[in-house]
């Protein structure tokens, strides 16, 4: 049995899909619904069981002989949230009762990072796991911060006492897009944003670049189509002796206007694109280059190539956004 927590979420559904797919085991999801479609990502699922997390210890203690690992994806993501003390709550005290449930139990834990815990990137993008690493990253915002704090937490651990999981991997996913993001609303992916614009034939913006290295939509980051964590996530389980924290990103940095101009050239539009004021709220904590090392999880044995950008968003764009029906 996998219990996948933030399993109704963008990159948790997706997991869940493959798990059913692959037949590895019963699935159970943990998350909260509320009012909106986020129940749509599961709908074609056949679970075990779906909990909310007020139950998700409960139910562990009661199945702890049955559960395979706990791939924790459930988090407050947004950005965008400034109130500290509930992304603490959602990020880092559940985070850190599951490491200890799982190390309590001999159970595995896979659970996703962050690449915001880069910050602006001064400390470049490699995911060197030591404490003295960790603690030299500033992350641009409480969301960031809250996981690199689990990081570090867990990394002093078992530098102190060797307390562990039976299997551990944080994963520092980059940008992905796909599939069953489409609750997230402003935080979803610039594909999702993009599309309507695309399908109408119309004109799309993009942040204008406010630094003197960067052209407008010369922007980069390392966006990566979901599938390929996914992989990453499925390889995981299956190499049971590989712990750490790793990148998942594809190692290679693109520009928003590639990822823009893909969007059009998946529905045979030539791109229509201009270019408005990035909000200055955000500004000065703006990210204008992200590229994940993956060398690290190369090293470890995982050798499936990673999508390219043109090909990922064409399959994200045929297959789902411009399809009737477009959920996984």
């Amino acid at each position: 049995m996998f219990v996948v927590t933030g399993g109704a979420g963008f990159i948790g559904s997706n997991i869940v899909a493959a798990l059913e797919e692959k037949k590895l085991g019963r699935v159970v999801v943990c998350d909260r619904l509320r009012d909106g479609n986020k129940w749509k990502n599961i709908a074609k699922r056949e679970l075990a069981d779906l909990i909310t997390p007020d139950a998700l210890f409960p139910f562990l203690d009661t199945h702890r002989d049955e559960i395979q690992a706990v791939i924790h994806m459930g988090a407050i993501s947004a950005t965008t949230e400034t109130d500290a003390d509930k992304i603490v709550r959602n990020n880092f005290r559940l985070s850190m009762d599951l490491w200890n449930w799982c190390t309590r139990n001999d159970s595995r834990l896979i659970y996703a990072s962050s690449a915001a815990t880069y910050g602006d990137g001064e400390n470049g993008f490699d995911d060197e796991e030591t404490t003295d690493f960790l603690g030299k990253l500033a992350p641009l915002n409480p969301y960031g911060w809250s996981k690199n704090l689990f990081d570090r937490s867990i990394k002093r651990r078992i530098e102190e006492d060797d307390h562990r999981p039976r299997q551990w991997v944080g994963l520092k996913f980059f940008n992905v897009y796909g599939p069953n993001e489409y609750h997230k609303g402003s935080m979803q992916s610039v594909v999702s944003h993009i599309y309507p614009k695309a399908a109408e034939g119309v004109i799309a913006s993009l942040f204008k670049s406010h630094h003197p290295d960067y052209e407008d939509g010369g922007q980069t980051r390392d966006f990566i189509w979901v599938d390929d964590c996914v992989d990453v996530i499925l390889w995981m389980i299956e190499n049971e002796n590989v712990n750490g924290i790793f990148n998942c990103g594809t190692g290679k940095s693109r520009t928003f206007y590639d990822l823009a101009a893909s969007v059009y050239k998946a529905l045979d539009i030539e791109p229509l694109i201009d270019f408005i004021p990035t909000p200055e709220q955000i500004r000065d904590k703006y990210q204008y280059f992200t590229e994940a090392n993956m060398s690290k999880l190369r090293d470890v044995g995982y050798d499936k190539e990673f999508t390219p950008l043109e090909e990922g968003v064409a399959k994200y764009v045929q297959g789902f956004l411009h399809a009737a029906d477009p959920y996984r």
